[in-house]
């Protein structure tokens, strides 16, 4: 079945991030492509930033109409600082699966961070990449799992085996697979428990934010 236009504005913007990772993983530590690796980043986050922006009308769950309410506002940044909390807390060795593809550790060698490279990780973790990730992993994938034809399906009647599968791929993109897992969950029961899309986007906003400032505190590079 060919994929509808619905389907390639929530994946589009996630597979070309990935690849742009990739890309960057890729990269010579030495700048022997004539820049600092690091910054590859950033042009991942513009080039998608502006792929999301110019497809935004389409994304009708994201309307401001759509908002959350007061009460699914505090579950969402509950949910998402106590998926901070296990996120860190869930790192044994038999916890993590393989090494992060493109390791990001924004200091010099004195150890001085660079402020410029943490502000557009952060701005991009926080920012971007809940939005990209909500619209591929639970608008698109969770749905598409539950019926092809995914955009007449409504959140809250998403079955257990569309979350289970979506958030068993959503596990496998990521290092910390436990910590992942749950997260995966909480994302998705919060969707499917609220029917707005805002609500897991807000959560997984508040755990990446919340842990790229935790990490810049504690010098954790390896959590980002």
């Amino acid at each position: 079945m060919p994929l509808s236009r619905d389907a390639i504005v929530r994946i589009a913007p996630f597979a070309l991030f990935m690849l742009l990772l990739a890309v960057r993983g890729a990269a010579p530590d030495d700048g022997s492509w004539g820049l600092d690796p690091r910054w590859l980043y950033a042009a991942a986050v513009l080039v998608v930033g502006g792929v999301l922006a110019s497809c935004w009308r389409e994304y009708g769950e994201l309307a401001r109409q759509t908002l959350p309410d007061a009460r699914e506002w505090a579950a969402a940044v509950a949910a998402g600082v106590a998926v901070f909390v296990l996120w860190i807390s869930l790192d044994a060795r038999w916890m993590t699966l393989g090494a992060p593809s493109a390791a990001f550790r924004p200091v010099d060698a004195a150890g001085v961070p660079d402020w410029p490279l943490i502000a557009v990780r952060w701005i991009g973790a926080t920012l971007l990449v809940p939005v990209m990730e909500e619209l591929f992993w639970r608008s698109f994938l969770m749905r598409w799992i539950e019926r092809p034809v995914f955009q007449g399906v409504e959140p809250r009647r998403v079955g257990i085996r569309a979350v289970v599968l979506s958030t068993f791929v959503f596990t496998l993109a990521h290092t910390l697979w436990l910590a992942a897992a749950i997260a995966g969950l909480v994302y998705a029961l919060l969707y499917v428990w609220s029917g707005r899309l805002w609500v897991p986007v807000i959560a997984h906003a508040v755990t990446n934010g919340v842990l790229g400032v935790w990490v810049v505190a504690t010098g954790r590079w390896q959590f980002w």
